[in-house]
């Protein structure tokens, strides 16, 4: 692609695919709320469900962005084997982590006496944590796959692995649904370690004619193949990102479980965050295609700039459009089967996150830029901003505010995000001056 121009139709051709894959895993969220709202103890399992998948986000979070990594850095044999490496260990490291929260004492302590949960909820979700032990590693290894064909413009083959994901995920849920006596909350965690395990593997085995062509490159000569120390100076701020941004959803439960109709908006988050995530989703997607098309050829920056101004606005818009007319009502109650008093309570909250995927797709277009220009610090210090400032809201509306807790979490979570994006314009604004510099002299 860098040796032909780039025009908006080969950027959406590359970008497409990375987009169904994020639109397929958005899917998820709401299929298996649907699945576990039409189970028994809905509310309970919902609301267990939903702290489970919160803080198996906080043990993915340090492998995210691993595909971000493994796009930007993966260039040559040695760089290649120095991040697989890399990769090994920090997997490795995660699920030795969870693991060790898992154990009794440690899970019902901040369970029951951080997170004040109900002793249902935490009975439930310990249950289904442990049910999404594989899950962690597995999204690291596929994340690290995944940059691979995307640095070799193999974005085809992500979706491919994302489709049996999918139906890996959902054969499962129905499975277990029909003919099991689990729960709601375990049949929802174990429908997710199947499928990202088989998409693990199956990405892995699609990589393998990415990894021939990267293994037959030698390491430039002007430019020495990066250490251990300097890999891990590189991601750490990049693993902090997700850790930092992910860790917010846990604690954000401690505050739901203490806020005004508690046990509604615990019930009520996962689907209203399941539905913003397949609209922030195709800006999530985004990221990664920003880094491949600038890290390539810097004279792509205005043209992939433009595509992202015009995802943001279809994203926001399609969002709204739900939000604010009766789909909102057949989304809630129809297609996720919740109560009419549920879909009621949660509809002002999701109005107050249309805004959001606009956000999504401008915060992963100024982390592409600085990722590219491995200027990763400021990434992780405006995710921090992001937290304290959603913390800080959510307190405020806790203590003074007549608000329930789902529509202070949104109202927090936009507020936030936007403090995140002017932390980053000031570091952005000397790279985005390079890129432009970059597309002159290109011209010239």
């Amino acid at each position: 692609m860098s040796n032909t121009p780039l025009t908006y139709r080969k950027i959406f051709r590359f970008w497409l695919p990375l987009a169904a894959t994020w639109l397929m895993m958005a899917a998820e969220g709401p299929f298996l709320a649907a699945v576990i709202a039409r189970m028994t103890a809905e509310k309970l399992n919902l609301a267990a469900y939903g702290v489970a998948y919160a803080f198996g986000l906080v043990a993915e979070s340090p492998v995210i962005m691993l595909m971000s990594a493994s796009t930007a850095l993966c260039q040559d044999r040695t760089s290649y084997r120095h991040l697989r490496n890399f990769t090994l260990w920090l997997c490795l490291a995660v699920t030795l982590f969870l693991g060790l929260f898992l154990l009794p004492p440690v899970f019902d302590t901040v369970a029951r006496k951080i997170l004040g949960l109900a002793p249902e909820v935490v009975d439930l979700t310990h249950s289904a944590l442990a049910l999404l032990l594989p899950w962690a590693p597995a999204i690291g290894f596929r994340r690290f796959y995944q940059g691979i064909l995307i640095a070799t413009h193999k974005t085809r083959r992500v979706a491919a692995a994302t489709i049996l994901r999918l139906v890996g995920m959902s054969g499962t849920a129905l499975c277990c649904y029909q003919l099991s006596s689990m729960n709601g909350a375990q049949v929802g965690a174990l429908a997710l370690s199947v499928g990202v395990t088989a998409e693990a593997l199956f990405t892995r085995y699609l990589a393998q004619t990415a990894i021939s062509e990267i293994l037959q490159k030698q390491p430039a000569a002007e430019k020495s193949p990066m250490s251990y120390r300097q890999i891990w100076d590189y991601y750490l701020p990049l693993a902090l990102t997700p850790f930092i941004g992910l860790s917010v959803h846990p604690l954000v439960t401690f505050f739901l479980g203490k806020s005004r109709n508690a046990l509604e908006s615990l019930a009520v988050m996962p689907v209203i965050y399941g539905l913003t995530f397949v609209f922030r989703a195709l800006g999530l997607s985004y990221q990664e295609v920003a880094i491949a098309l600038i890290g390539e050829n810097r004279a792509s920056y205005r043209k992939a700039r433009n595509f992202a101004i015009g995802l943001g606005i279809f994203c926001t818009l399609c969002l709204g459009l739900i939000a604010f007319t009766p789909l909102a009502e057949f989304w809630f109650r129809d297609l996720s089967g919740l109560s009419q008093t549920l879909s009621n309570f949660a509809t002002p909250a999701l109005q107050v996150m249309a805004t959001f995927p606009a956000l999504t797709v401008l915060i992963c277009w100024q982390r592409a830029l600085l990722i590219t220009a491995r200027v990763t610090r400021p990434v992780s210090f405006a995710t921090g901003v992001e937290a304290v400032g959603i913390f800080s809201l959510l307190t405020v509306a806790m203590l003074y505010l007549s608000l329930n807790g789902a529509l202070a979490a949104s109202i927090a979570y936009v507020i936030g995000r936007l403090m995140a994006i002017a932390v980053l314009q000031r570091p952005l604004k000397q790279q985005k001056h390079n890129f432009i510099e970059a597309k002159v002299v290109a011209k010239s």
